[in-house]
């Protein structure tokens, strides 16, 4: 009777200890460890190549850190959307997620991933044609969760840079030039534009420093005119391929750059020569005077002027200790009974003097 209410106990008890295990539920699948796809791709062309860029997947589909990492396929087509890779352009290793640099985190960090691809061209690609692209990121197991957001690129070839680029320091700014080139088949929708880039060396910075269409030759002169005096600039050129076809989003295709250029933006040239020069007498009863007027210097770094006079066969002699800052100047240590000649000069801000004005003369009674 003991030993079978013991067989019994132990077996009521095998029950509880059962049911309590079950208590979570049914158990659940193993994850198949698929990474998250990736949604940050991007695209930037430049030439007949193609830089894309992305974030690598650290997480899973279920929201775990991936394990064992696989390839990530670039995947490219002529289709508006692409349906699936089927052969990837190329196949790249993906590196392991790094944890994050706080101790003890279980989050790996973001890294960034980039791959560049160079375009094909087939005969009879038209103005808007484009290609599409995605990348899909697999496990170790090579599985995915599907293609990452997708983006379009132009396909229409874009223009080589033009040869024998150079620029040359002026009074009028820094002037470009270069050799003249055929711009492709002609038409009411596609421009061609030459755009110049300046920026400090050392400097990941790029300005805008000029533009124009592209015509035939001889074409405008092109210069800078918004760089600072006594700075040193890199400056490049492409040409940009515009096409404006009516129903569609403008495209915009910049090919190479010129090989770069360092400019020192030394001012040495002086403002205008001043013109328009009178002398009057006045002191009629006092003390004796000679005015000077003149034009004024439409020069944006005009500093002020210089004012010079001599005598019959004598040699100038500046009057002013400082630059005259107004196109006016009275000149009061004159001698009754003498003749005397005058000139006027315009100064910048980096003290280069312009050459002499025509003279004015007065004689003092």
């Amino acid at each position: 009777m003991r030993t079978g209410l013991a067989k019994l106990l132990l077996a009521v008890g095998a029950m509880a200890v059962w049911s309590g295990c079950a208590s979570g539920g049914p158990p659940q699948p193993p994850s198949l460890e698929l990474p998250v796809p990736v949604n940050d791709l991007r695209a930037v062309r430049k030439g007949d190549r193609v830089y894309l860029s992305w974030t690598i997947p650290t997480q899973t589909t279920d929201q775990e850190n991936i394990r064992h990492e696989g390839p990530t396929l670039i995947c490219r087509g002529r289709d508006k959307e692409l349906q699936g890779c089927g052969i990837p352009v190329a196949t790249i290793l993906t590196p392991p997620p790094t944890l994050a640099a706080k101790t003890g985190s279980k989050t790996a960090a973001k890294t960034a991933a980039t791959y560049t691809d160079t375009l094909p061209v087939p005969p009879n690609v038209q103005p808007t044609d484009k290609l599409t692209y995605a990348v899909d990121a697999e496990n170790g197991k090579h599985r995915s969760a599907g293609l990452s957001n997708q983006v379009r690129v132009p396909m229409y070839p874009a223009m080589t840079p033009p040869a024998n680029f150079a620029a040359t320091v002026t009074a009028g700014g820094v002037r470009f030039s270069w050799a003249c080139q055929a711009t492709g088949p002609a038409a009411g929708d596609i421009q061609y534009r030459l755009r110049v880039y300046r920026r400090p060396p050392g400097s990941q910075m790029d300005t805008i420093a000029a533009e124009t269409k592209l015509m035939n030759c001889p074409g405008p002169a092109l210069f800078d005119q918004s760089f600072d005096w006594g700075k040193t600039y890199q400056y490049r050129a492409a040409v940009r391929t515009v096409i404006s076809e009516s129903g569609h989003p403008e495209i915009d295709i910049e090919g190479d750059d010129t090989p770069t250029l360092l400019v020192v933006a030394e001012d040495i040239f002086p403002p205008a020569v001043p013109s328009g020069l009178q002398a009057v007498f006045s002191g009629v009863g006092q003390q004796p005077f000679v005015d000077l007027i003149w034009s004024p210097d439409s020069d944006a770094d005009l500093a002020g002027y210089n004012v010079y006079r001599h005598e019959e066969g004598g040699t100038p002699m500046k009057l002013n200790s400082e630059l005259v800052k107004t196109p006016a100047y009275r000149d009061a240590a004159v001698e009754q009974g003498k003749k005397y000649y005058y000139a006027i000069t315009a100064v910048d801000e980096r003290g280069n003097e312009s050459a002499k004005s025509a003279e004015a003369n007065e004689v003092v009674p």
